[in-house]
């Protein structure tokens, strides 16, 4: 499989870092940027502009504004973009090839623990899937829809929770813990709920931890009079509306 990277940004460093034992081309303008790559990655070819992409698998990493003035000649045996918001319609208007899919990492790409979405041909799911999971999980959607709900809950999220885990952070420091010793607690409390997100419900988990006038209730009490959860529903149908205000233009 020849892979064409276009763009080198940090999703698209985040991908390359882990696609580098696969037949792979990048193309980055930014000379600078370029010259920070080859030291990290020697053997990888680098170019300014793009090749003829026929029997590439191209993945486009660029800004969504950038597409209007892209020009690639030949015909990709598949196209895996990344640009946010850009539909489908307009990937096949701007681009030839054969296959075409959507896909929606997000920032934990550069650990290697994002969860990306993906949806397009079918026919080249397996594919995709496989030059992705180089870069964490991926779950396949059925339409476009989901994957534009999905970029509010994968894609948005990681800076919703780090408002979180500011906010939990704060109210330790407010209270006298040291401000090193609060953000010491914040990775691995996070990694340890995932974890356990993996095979229990979230209410359930909930239910766990929190006892009857416990600390763990009082603590949600305030939560739920601050409309917490209700800010995070509206927070992921904020985010649809713009993902679908981004398709229109």
């Amino acid at each position: 499989m020849k892979l064409l990277l276009i763009g080198a940004g940090n999703m698209a460093s985040a991908i390359l870092k882990n696609l580098i034992n696969y037949n792979i081309t990048v193309v980055e303008k930014n000379q600078k940027r370029t010259e920070e790559l080859k030291w990290l990655y020697p053997d990888i070819t680098f170019l300014s502009t793009p090749p003829e992409i026929t029997d590439y698998v191209v993945i486009l990493a660029v800004k969504p504004q950038v597409l209007d003035t892209l020009e690639l000649r030949g015909r990709a045996f598949a196209l895996i973009s990344i640009l946010a918001g850009v539909p489908l319609s307009t990937l096949k208007y701007k681009v030839q090839a054969k296959y075409y899919i959507r896909a929606m990492p997000n920032i934990a790409a550069l650990r290697q623990k994002s969860v990306t979405s993906l949806t397009g041909d079918i026919e080249f799911k397996e594919g995709a899937i496989e030059i992705l999971s180089s870069i964490g999980k991926t779950i396949w959607l059925n339409s476009e829809k989901e994957l534009d709900i999905a970029t509010g809950l994968a894609g948005s999220s990681p800076a919703w929770l780090a408002l979180v885990a500011e906010a939990l952070s704060d109210g330790a420091v407010a209270l006298g813990l040291p401000r090193e010793k609060a953000y010491e607690y914040l990775p691995m409390l996070f990694e340890g709920v995932g974890a356990l997100l993996e095979d229990q419900h979230p209410a359930i988990l909930k239910d766990k931890v929190m006892s009857p006038a416990g600390t763990t209730a009082c603590g949600y009490a305030k939560l739920e009079e601050g409309g917490v959860r209700n800010s995070f529903i509206e927070a992921i149908k904020s985010a649809y509306q713009r993902s679908q205000e981004l398709r229109k233009g």
